[in-house]
């Protein structure tokens, strides 16, 4: 029996048609809140598709600006550069050069469209021969040998042009590094992304592919977090906060929604989430296969992500989610 006084009470009301719907919708998912990630490799005249990662691909610099101009249009306003370089070595120099590719890619797409914000991914692992993010002592990862390798690439990046430098390195005392000698070579208005609570994640493997980084012994996770772990998570975005991150990121997005939650309620500033290959690639194959609507798939994630309180998510989808928000306006 209900009781009478809920009678009047009918949430379905909300639901009962398309308009009502966005009406008395909560959450909100727009084409600038959403970042597309570009992996820039060497060469001419290349665009490279991903096996791992259907409708992803590489593109060589001088490719780009066809690519960025779609992404414009569509509504995407920034981008996340990874570099792939033509030659490794166990220094990863190639992360700092001012003729590498990311610098290059930088200038190019600053060439073609300026008002598209640019953002740096700041790593050695795309260019060390072993893999690894960071310099080796003694088969070990350096942290503190690595600091100024990782400060020398952002200086590069702001220097070419890039808004926003994204170390991902998870070297402790990264964010301090990179802020100071931003600082010291005039470049304070850059802006620094931490990847302040990155995961050590199986959703990464489709990345590694394109990307060419896998490490070549061990893995990560002397470095990267224990999944495990909510307020470590904590601690590593207070660590970037204080060393003057602007931004702070999760990564992956869709198995840790509830640090992205934790994180929101707790720090008043941009968050941004990486919604990572795996997820991406996921939802691919299961379309392909015909298992899910890929569209409705991929926009229920985004949604979800947006909810738990990301600001900015970084997404392989952005082209395609763009569209799509396009078309349902």
């Amino acid at each position: 029996m209900i009781e009478k006084k809920n009678q009047g009470v009918r949430l379905r009301r909300l639901r009962r048609s398309d308009t009502i719907r966005r009406l008395a919708t909560e959450t909100d998912l727009q084409a600038s809140r959403l970042v597309a990630p570009i992996f820039v490799r060497y060469g001419e005249k290349v665009v490279e598709p991903i096996a791992a990662m259907p409708g992803v691909n590489r593109y060589s610099v001088d490719q780009l600006g066809g690519y960025v101009n779609r992404l414009w249009e569509a509504g995407i306003r920034t981008v996340l550069l990874f570099g792939i370089p033509e030659s490794k070595d166990e220094l990863g120099t190639q992360a700092y050069s001012n003729v590498g590719l990311v610098p290059k890619a930088i200038t190019e797409i600053k060439r073609r469209l300026p008002s598209m914000a640019v953002a740096a991914d700041v790593c050695l692992c795309e260019y060390t021969s072993h893999g690894h993010c960071g310099v080796l002592t003694g088969g070990e990862v350096d942290n503190d040998k690595t600091l100024p390798l990782l400060a020398k690439a952002a200086v590069e990046y702001a220097s070419a042009g890039a808004e926003i430098v994204a170390p991902s390195a998870m070297m402790d005392r990264q964010v301090a590094a990179i802020r100071s000698a931003l600082d010291d070579s005039n470049l304070s208005e850059t802006l620094v992304m931490g990847y302040s609570a990155k995961f050590a994640s199986s959703f990464y493997g489709p990345f590694r592919e394109a990307a060419g980084s896998t490490p070549s012994f061990g893995d990560r996770r002397s470095y990267q977090m224990n999944g495990a772990n909510s307020r470590e998570a904590m601690r590593e975005i207070e660590e970037d906060v204080s060393e003057g991150a602007d931004m702070i990121m999760v990564k992956p997005a869709l198995a840790y929604l509830d640090v992205i939650a934790r994180a929101r309620a707790k720090f008043e500033m941009p968050i941004a989430a990486y919604s990572v290959s795996g997820e991406y690639s996921m939802i691919k194959a299961a379309s392909l296969n015909g298992w899910l609507d890929e569209r409705r798939a991929a926009m229920e994630v985004l949604t979800s992500i947006r909810r738990a309180g990301a600001d900015i998510i970084i997404t392989y989808f952005a082209e395609q989610a763009a569209n799509w928000l396009g078309e349902a306006t």
